[in-house]
């Protein structure tokens, strides 16, 4: 069912990548990173938790299946590097992995949607404990705009333009059973209701 792209929307849900589509933007990203590096000798994937972990396997695969060689595949919790971690609820320290030392190599962040900028400045940040990387390159499958650091993706899956009052949502197969993007306009917060954080990839 997940794999033809059929799945319900919510009321209000408005599907803006299908799972085809995300295959197609998957595809070209890897295709353009190769082009850029001339190649997939050096380039170490890093996904962010958590949808960014699944989406740099997935480019990882492409490129193996492309150039023969598979790169390396790490995974990096960025929470305690966010600036507003003191102010967010009950946050969830996920194990970060990188595969190798990133000293002189290429790294390839990975993160589902971009918006505000904050989540990979913080990425960056990260990374900077694990040693200096020959270079940084950011892939984003959306980028939703409305930043607030001076942050830009150097691959693309597809721009979508929104107002800060609507909520961009990836799902993923390996997570969600399914593999789509949809829009949907943020709820007004119910006053009998506590206050949730929004999931990341809203908020990022």
């Amino acid at each position: 069912m997940a794999d033809k792209g059929f799945f319900m929307l919510d009321k209000n849900e408005r599907l803006l990548l299908s799972s085809d589509d995300l295959r197609r933007a998957i595809t070209r990203i890897a295709h353009e990173i190769l082009e850029r590096n001339k190649g997939a000798d050096d380039l170490v994937i890093v996904g962010l938790h958590t949808r960014g972990v699944p989406l740099a396997e997935r480019l990882a695969n492409i490129i193996g299946s492309l150039e023969g060689t598979t790169p390396p595949v790490g995974k990096l919790d960025i929470s305690l590097y966010r600036d507003d971690f003191a102010g967010r609820a009950k946050s969830v320290i996920k194990p970060t992995e990188l595969p190798s030392a990133i000293e002189e190599r290429i790294v390839i962040l990975v993160d589902d949607v971009l918006y505000t900028g904050r989540s990979i400045r913080a990425a960056m940040d990260a990374l900077t404990d694990f040693g200096r990387a020959r270079s940084i390159q950011l892939a984003v499958l959306v980028d939703r705009g409305h930043r607030e650091v001076p942050i830009r993706p150097d691959y693309i899956g597809k721009n979508i333009p929104t107002s800060r009052d609507e909520a961009v949502s990836v799902k993923l197969k390996e997570i969600d059973n399914f593999n789509a993007v949809t829009l949907t306009p943020h709820k007004k917060p119910d006053r009998n209701v506590p206050n949730v954080t929004d999931d990341k990839e809203r908020t990022s």
